[in-house]
């Protein structure tokens, strides 16, 4: 390592995670330079001038992600008025070659299974334009309702519904569907019963359910998702909310399921730039208990597996998922996928399409999937892997 890079000072017990897990240590001598990401809003561009006044820098186009600017680390966006006026957003590229990897078409349902925080969610609908739909899904409430503050302060919900939902669970179709699907829900066949334009406002009925049986601290499995934002063109508005949680069997699936889904797992973050730098405000003590605890990681990649299942179940035949984690290790990433492909016979990794080839990162340990980091890309880490469904 050289003397003179910049150094992020690592605990010993997070060297050893890294010796443990094959990962080279200089990997992170490059994570105090890492630049900050911006995507500009389509048809924004005339205000990168703008952006480069207030925050008194240049802003360096990103050449092989189209609408994303490089900035100085330390440059804050948050005061400009760009910023407040919802035409430019932070999101890390290597997050924003994830969206790219979907190939997100005109008229796609798209599925993004954990949607919090929110950049992810807005870039896909920034592709996907006026038709098709997007579905959020995230499992913390408070994280999604900042997910629908975002949708709202860049004027992209239009076309979204959000649920507070366990991914590794969730079932709800997309808008449009079969109606002789089962419901999830019975007794709602009333005829006023049926979803008006969303308001911020819930009606005093379900204001008073909630007061009576108190707000729950954790989601269980077998709840059903709750529904808290819909946009005028989402699909929902006028539909029975017993029709809107229809469900179809694993068959129909195949008919009836999502055009492209994004699985962005929860994980141990230990390639986020982000996040090794919290930890320094933090402290290493959080975390060897949010990162190096190994009954976390086993049960992360339990999870991350029936993510994967679930998001590959609600895929039609022919559709894409892509799987992503900001962690480096194998056993979040090439592991889950080998262990995915074996149970899943009609999945098949797929080349990603859009430029992968000019994408500054290298193949994953598996043919087809990718690795971005720190040292080699110049982002944030992540590992990328897409999944198509085949009839069988």
């Amino acid at each position: 390592m050289e003397e003179d890079a910049p150094t992020l000072p690592l605990p010993e017990a997070f060297l050893q995670f890294l010796e443990a897990n094959d990962l080279d240590p200089s990997i992170y001598t490059a994570i105090d330079s890492t630049p900050r990401f911006i995507r500009l809003k389509p048809g924004f561009d005339a205000c990168v001038e703008e952006v480069e006044k207030e925050v008194k820098c240049k802003l360096e186009k990103v050449q092989w992600l189209q609408g994303f600017y490089s900035l100085p680390p330390h440059v804050q966006i948050a005061g400009s008025r760009a910023y407040q006026e919802g035409k430019i957003y932070g999101i890390d590229a290597s997050s924003g070659a994830a969206v790219m990897a979907l190939n997100v078409s005109p008229g796609d349902h798209v599925l993004d299974l954990c949607a919090a925080p929110g950049a992810k969610l807005c870039m896909i609908l920034d592709l996907l334009g006026d038709s098709g739909s997007v579905t959020g899904v995230d499992v913390a409430r408070h994280r999604l309702a900042a997910c629908r503050t975002m949708l709202q302060k860049y004027a992209l919900g239009d076309r979204c519904r959000l649920f507070v939902s366990d991914g590794t669970t969730f079932s709800v179709i997309p808008v449009g569907s079969r109606s002789d699907c089962k419901s999830f829900e019975s007794g709602l066949e009333e005829k006023d019963d049926v979803f008006k334009e969303w308001t911020s406002r819930r009606p005093w009925k379900e204001r008073r359910k909630a007061n009576r049986s108190g707000i729950p601290q954790a989601l269980s499995k077998s709840q059903p998702p709750e529904l808290i934002y819909y946009g005028r063109h989402s699909g929902v508005i006028g539909l029975a909310k017993g029709e809107l949680y229809k469900t179809v069997s694993d068959v129909e699936m195949g008919s009836h399921g999502y055009d492209k889904v994004l699985v962005d797992a929860e994980c141990t973050h230990d390639g986020s730039v982000k996040h090794i730098q919290k930890f320094e405000n933090w402290g290493w003590g959080t975390f060897q208990r949010r990162v190096l605890d190994a009954e976390r990681t086993d049960n992360l990649h339990v999870l991350q597996l029936n993510l994967l299942h679930n998001g590959f179940r609600l895929l039609k035949v022919g559709g894409s998922l892509v799987y992503s984690t900001c962690s480096l290790t194998l056993a979040q990433n090439e592991d889950v996928v080998e262990h995915f492909l074996k149970e899943n016979v009609n999945a098949e990794l797929a080349e990603i399409d859009g430029g992968a080839r000019n994408w500054p990162c290298k193949s994953g340990g598996i043919p087809k999937t990718w690795r971005f980091d720190p040292l080699t890309s110049q982002t944030s880490g992540l590992f990328v892997a897409k999944f198509t469904k085949v009839a069988i």
